[in-house]
């Protein structure tokens, strides 16, 4: 069964009961904040532009795909888009999509100002994905961390997602030399659903090494559905 529209006024509520450090707010994204918003991820994150998420440098993919806390109503949108405020400023943005026949929930981006690095704006920003998925029935929530740095895997561990793979080659992003390589990124979920909702796979249906891999992954919490999470302050 696919998903039905997502209500705006229930992932508002979700955002503002998603806790942040003393100072900060969540948002959904508003048409007026678009061109900021923009700027600001061309400055902020400059990989952006060259890889998967370069939609985002561009506003007519707002205007197409994403749901806006003043747009119209668009049941067949599954893109969101959330901005972090300080004050009045932007310091940060999470993007996510939903995949209503999967019932899964792809947290695509998430980028914080230079300046508020160090906030601990990420780790609740992927607690908050968490959440958004959780409120919308989501089966599973899902997402990359790249390998040039540990910050995000970090975040990532922190709040109980699990290590799932390494896809070779998926992005693009630039290197030390300026050049753009394509690269490898962890990926990480955690099962939102019920136990009795899994079906776990018969292991004389795996080849060894397919066995292998799955008893690395998730041996020691084959029968148990990933708990929640949240960030401390």
């Amino acid at each position: 069964m696919s998903a039905p529209p997502i209500d705006r006024t229930l992932l508002a509520g979700v955002l503002a009961g998603s806790p942040l450090p003393a100072g900060y707010r969540f948002e959904l994204l508003r048409r007026d904040d678009i061109g900021a918003l923009v700027a600001h991820l061309d400055r902020w994150y400059p990989d952006v532009g060259v890889g998967a998420a370069s939609g985002f440098l561009r506003r007519g993919f707002y205007d197409r795909e994403v749901l806006l806390a003043d747009g119209p109503d668009a049941p067949d949108r599954n893109a969101i888009v959330v901005i972090v405020r300080c004050g009045e400023r932007i310091a940060g943005m999470i993007a996510c999509e939903r995949e209503p026949e999967a019932l899964a929930l792809y947290g695509r981006l998430a980028v914080v100002a230079p300046e508020h690095r160090g906030a601990g704006l990420g780790l609740h920003a992927i607690a908050a994905i968490e959440r958004i998925g959780r409120a919308l029935g989501m089966g599973l929530v899902y997402g990359m961390a790249t390998l040039k740095i540990p910050h995000t895997q970090r975040a990532f561990e922190r709040l109980g997602w699990r290590l799932i793979g390494i896809v070779p080659g998926y992005d693009r992003e630039f290197v030390g030399s300026g050049a753009v390589r394509r690269i490898y990124e962890a990926v990480y979920a955690k099962v939102l659903a019920a136990c009795h909702e899994l079906q776990h796979p018969d292991r004389q249906h795996m080849t060894p090494r397919t066995l292998q891999l799955f008893e690395l992954l998730f041996a020691t919490t084959d029968n148990e559905v990933d708990r929640v999470a949240e960030p401390l302050g």
